[in-house]
């Protein structure tokens, strides 16, 4: 594929990206101050543009098995962890941002328990083990199989927390 093509490519996937997830935070905004239609439509368009990003994806060939995917998965969230939240956290902390400071660790936390469900993803990928996840709502903390009382992340109660069946 010609480099020119694969960067563009690589760009609209990355800014229909953006967009399906800004979109989804609209719809909820929109849904919460009462305009139910204005959330179906932010959920609607993020939808579309979600399909834009697969097509993408599709054409830079970034889909491959579901082994390559986990193990790719994993060296992505080990990276971004150790990494650039570092990094991050670094740099708020030289500008006194504090509460920017606490997103990127707390994030880089999540991270790394990402990167370790993927590693058990991968140890344990012939088995297709049943769990339930159960996702912070505040900072994205994910527990397998156990919803904690509170969040080891951010602390907070387990009502804040969604399950994946």
């Amino acid at each position: 594929m010609d480099e020119r093509i694969k960067d563009a490519i690589y760009k609209a996937y990355t800014g229909e990206s953006k967009a399906a997830l800004r979109l989804k935070v609209f719809a909820d905004k929109a849904r919460d101050e009462g305009y139910t239609q204005i959330g179906r439509l932010f959920d609607v368009i993020a939808f579309s543009e979600e399909i834009h990003g697969k097509r993408a994806l599709q054409l830079l060939k970034e889909i491959k098995g579901t082994e390559e995917n986990l193990a790719e998965s994993f060296e992505s969230e080990t990276k971004v962890a150790g990494v650039a939240y570092n990094e991050f956290v670094k740099i708020a902390e030289e500008v006194g941002d504090r509460a920017s400071s606490v997103y990127f660790s707390q994030s880089s936390d999540v991270e790394e328990v990402h990167a370790k469900l993927y590693k058990e993803a991968m140890d344990h990928v012939l088995e297709e083990r049943e769990t339930t996840y159960y996702v912070c709502t505040v900072c994205g903390y994910v527990s397998d199989g156990v919803l904690p009382e509170e969040c080891p992340i951010c602390g907070v109660k387990k009502d804040k927390f969604v399950s994946f069946e």
